[in-house]
């Protein structure tokens, strides 16, 4: 049996008096593409950085491929990708998209890597462009294209498309299925969007009101690779209305 990329049990956490984590168990298979969806406030950001290294739970355990968070993240292991796109604005976009590997020194043969990345992601012509010269979805791009650079094992995204209009948010939900298919990374994804969920993962975990807890995991046995056709399909619809019923019910106090 194949070790999971992530590794979770009885997880809690307490900042002080208050409790947002509650015995959180749950295993992510390697390759595996997983949306988490919860009421607002109730851990997900959290319950990312806490896997991410970044916040130590109160209590449990957290193992990425065997090893604990913080471990795996100065080796390179995980990557993060936020709403926020966090770009610098007096770099351009290749050397935003570089950053990472300019502070970890490794500054050997990458520009045959940084072009493909740009081209996966159809950012080829805009390397010397400013972040203020790019649309919102772009500049998510070009955050995307920096945590792929150095190729992660395991990819965070919190919310990464939630400030951008919904056509774009569209766009970017299906670049990031392609970029995935092509990469296979694994990858947990924080969304408000119970569609976006649904569409993008393998499975879909439901976390309860504060403190949170897993109250079901969603298979969503739809077929890939996935296209907007997937929408018409009484399949997609149904799957997205459980969850909502799932959530309605886990999200009262």
């Amino acid at each position: 049996m194949d070790t999971p990329a992530v590794l979770i049990r009885n997880l809690a956490k307490n900042y002080g008096d208050l409790h947002v984590l509650n015995g959180i168990s749950l295993d992510i298979k390697q390759g595996e593409f997983v949306s988490i969806v919860g009421p607002s406030g109730c851990g997900k950001t959290t319950l990312l950085k806490i896997i991410g290294g970044l916040v130590e739970p109160t209590s449990g355990d957290v193992l990425l491929d065997n090893l604990p968070p913080q471990v795996r993240r100065r080796e390179g292991y995980l990557g993060f990708v936020f709403q926020n796109p966090v770009l610098l604005p007096w770099r351009t976009l290749e050397e935003n998209v570089r950053l990472p590997l300019d502070i970890l020194h490794r500054n050997g043969a990458i520009e045959e890597r940084i072009a493909n990345v740009l081209n996966v992601l159809g950012l080829t012509g805009f390397a010397h462009s400013r972040p203020r010269e790019l649309s919102g979805g772009m500049q998510q791009r070009a955050a995307l294209a920096r945590v792929l650079l150095y190729e992660p094992n395991l990819l965070l995204m919190d919310e990464p498309f939630g400030a951008v209009d919904e056509i774009t948010r569209g766009r970017l939900n299906f670049e990031l299925l392609r970029v995935w298919e092509k990469f296979r990374t694994t990858i947990l994804f924080v969304t408000h969007a119970l569609e976006e969920a649904v569409l993008l993962a393998d499975r879909v975990v439901i976390l309860s009101h504060r403190p949170a807890m897993v109250v079901d995991v969603l298979t969503v046995d739809l077929p890939r690779p996935r296209s907007p056709q997937i929408f018409t399909l009484k399949r997609f619809q149904e799957l997205t209305q459980w969850t909502r019923e799932r959530l309605n019910v886990n999200s009262l106090t």
